[in-house]
């Protein structure tokens, strides 16, 4: 992956030095276990790993040789007696490169996946303290991209917190799936290296034993793994494209801060654009395309063959690096991010109550009004408020079959937003629980002097004057 998308902590995941330290691990590890088994002198396992752990290899050297023997792991071996010198006689004793290979790759899915799972934490606090910040600051539901019916901005949040939420017990779950090791052999048989000998390594390496390994490690561990980082990239789009809509000019409800001295165009000075949430969109395609490829990698010939090889040397790195990546952006947008409830109220008031629709259709229903007739009722004044004809509950007054069930108090009262919001501590207790909801409530009432004086401050700046003339 380019630096432009790249975080240092897990592009050292898939440095050439990190691989080769592990290789030198499993190859160590099993020779201490060949040792004790008295297959190699325990003089000699002692040796490899004195000398080895205290190497640092040398990568270019490593490649120089590959060039001649066209093979990575014969490489590298060659190059570990190059120090490890007359002992190294004893290192690969029944091993095959899948058993470095595999072991190695699913020891750096088990890192990524430790990097990716704090990046969610991170994300799941930020998202978490925004949600209650606005639980109740009310906004418009949209079905279809229309105005629907009143939520909360809180709500949206919340919905994204239980989505990652999800996120993060699949990728855990993955991990869990992903941490197998094989010491088997050629074809997997362990004809030439005792079953020891990988619970061993395994041991050491924090991995499971793979059941059944046929000398590569089944790869619908793989798949599942790589299919969950592109249902996490799904859902960083799905959240990215909400805020994208929010911060259009004609509905500027939420938007991405905008940093002093940041441009948004180079030929138009005003322009703020979204270019972080519309960068995640694409990051979102990248990784969700490079689950197809490992799918694909579970079908391979009879008991191996390394067509899944050129993929996973790509996807491994691709993959984890991008949406390690995207996870901290989204958590800097969401952190960050400019909510502007009074253009919240604005667009909520735009279809001249016409949001209360349902509401007042049920009602006629309950004075015994068919349901067919109420809907009738209710959209005939509904559609002349569409062309701008009047508002809602003015003409609803003048409906002589509407007034004819519900007085001018009644219908009043079906206007009311709160109505909408009455069962909002209902789903922040599902979401965040009982204990999160009163431990937050209680922040938010001592801060509601500072919240108040902040947002006046904010009533003075330029974006909240951008928010008020939209």
């Amino acid at each position: 992956m380019i630096p432009r998308y790249s975080r240092p902590e897990m592009v050292s995941v898939w440095e050439p030095q990190t691989r080769f330290r592990i290789w030198f691990e499993i190859e160590a590890y099993a020779c201490q276990a060949l040792a004790e088994r008295g297959v190699i002198p325990k003089k000699a396992a002692k040796a490899i790993w004195d000398k080895g752990s205290k190497a640092t290899f040398d990568v270019a050297r490593i490649d120089e040789i590959e060039r001649v023997t066209k093979h990575d792991v014969i490489a590298f071996l060659t190059h570990l007696a190059e120090f490890i010198g007359p002992d190294s006689r004893f290192v690969h004793q029944g091993m095959t490169s899948s058993d470095v290979l595999d072991t190695c790759l699913n020891v750096q899915l088990q890192r990524a996946a430790d990097i990716l799972l704090a990046d969610l934490d991170a994300l799941l606090a930020a998202i978490k303290r925004r949600a209650f910040e606005h639980k109740m600051t009310p906004t418009i539901g949209r079905s279809h991209g229309i105005h629907a019916e009143p939520v909360t901005f809180g709500l949206k949040l919340a919905q994204a917190y239980a989505e990652f939420s999800r996120a993060k017990e699949r990728l855990i779950a993955a991990r869990a799936e992903i941490s197998t090791c094989a010491i088997s052999g050629a074809v997997g048989t362990f004809a030439n290296i005792d079953p020891s000998v990988e619970e061993y390594v395994a041991k050491k390496l924090g991995l499971k034993p793979e059941p059944v390994s046929t000398q590569v490690i089944p790869r619908d561990r793989h798949a599942m793994f790589f299919a969950t980082l592109g249902v996490i990239a799904s859902s960083i789009e799905r959240l990215a494209i909400e805020i994208r809509h929010l911060q259009r000019t004609e509905v500027l409800e939420a938007e991405e801060y905008f940093s002093e001295g940041q441009k948004g165009s180079s030929a138009m000075p005003h322009k703020r654009n979204p270019v972080l949430t519309e960068n995640l969109t694409g990051l979102a395609r990248l990784v969700r395309g490079m689950s197809l490829p490992a799918m694909e990698n579970v079908a391979l010939w009879h008991e191996r063959d390394i067509s899944h090889s050129s993929v996973e040397r790509m996807i491994g790195p691709d993959a984890t690096i991008t949406l390690d990546f995207a996870l901290v952006r989204l958590t800097g947008v969401i952190d960050k991010l400019l909510v502007y409830p009074a253009n919240m109220q604005k667009n909520l008031d735009r279809l001249g109550g016409l949001i209360h629709s349902q509401r007042v259709m049920l009602a006629l229903t309950q004075k015994g009004v068919s349901r067919e007739d109420a809907y009738l009722y209710t959209q005939r004044n509904a559609m002349p408020v569409w062309r701008g004809e009047g508002d809602f509950l003015t003409l609803l007054k003048q409906d002589r079959d509407v007034t004819a069930k519900l007085s001018p108090r009644e219908l009043k009262s079906l206007f009311d937003l709160g109505y909408h919001t009455k069962h909002v501590d209902t789903i922040f207790k599902r979401v965040f629980g009982a204990t999160s909801l009163r431990q937050t409530s209680a922040k938010t009432s001592s801060a509601k002097t500072s919240s108040a004086k902040a947002t006046s401050a904010k009533a003075k700046t330029p974006a909240a004057k951008a928010a008020k003339r939209a």
